[in-house]
């Protein structure tokens, strides 16, 4: 009984902080530093992702740009360094990769109850990308949590992973490999 009556109140807490993160200041990607621009999300609802160029003179620098991907409840919004570091992300990467999801380690923090249930915008972000791999990142996180090399295997094999091999038949009509 006592643990349903906290609940309510941190619920409460978590909705309004985003509700008044929203509406403290308009957030524009292009105005974010390269340090808060990876999994923000812009007041237009878009998503925010970090880009790299050449500047002037010729080193390695970045750039914070909207994105043309919508997130609609989540608009205004500057994903926090505790789930940044919970899920086990890196907000310096450029560009998002469903590669990440080859690693136990990356899988076991995205699925861990203090990213799953407290991260929305970073859980929203991998569930999409899962999805355009034909993977249900609920049915991941919970073979995750029971058996987890398990749920690498069946990721593995329903991405299309690995290629098949060529059947013994077959090598004999397989043309021979270029040199370059």
């Amino acid at each position: 009984m006592a643990s349903s009556s906290i609940k309510v109140p941190v619920i409460l807490f978590f909705l309004g902080s985003l509700f008044f993160q929203a509406t403290l200041a308009e957030v524009t990607c292009e105005d974010l530093p390269k340090n808060l621009c990876s999994f923000a999300i812009a007041s237009s609802g878009k998503r925010c992702l970090l880009e790299n160029y050449k500047n002037e003179e010729g080193s390695l620098d970045y750039t914070c740009k909207t994105s043309e991907v919508v997130v609609e409840r989540l608009a205004g919004y500057v994903e926090s360094d505790q789930c940044v570091s919970a899920c086990g992300v890196d907000r310096e990467f450029v560009g998002i990769s469903s590669d990440a999801f080859f690693s136990p380690e990356f899988a076991a923090n995205l699925c861990s109850p203090a990213c799953y249930q407290n991260c929305p915008n970073i859980v929203d972000l991998y569930f999409n990308l899962a999805a355009a791999e034909g993977v249900y990142l609920p049915a991941l996180c919970e073979k995750q949590k029971s058996s987890p090399h398990r749920a690498m295997l069946e990721l593995l094999s329903s991405s299309g992973g690995a290629a098949p091999g060529p059947v013994a038949g077959d090598l004999a009509e397989a043309p021979s490999p270029a040199i370059i």
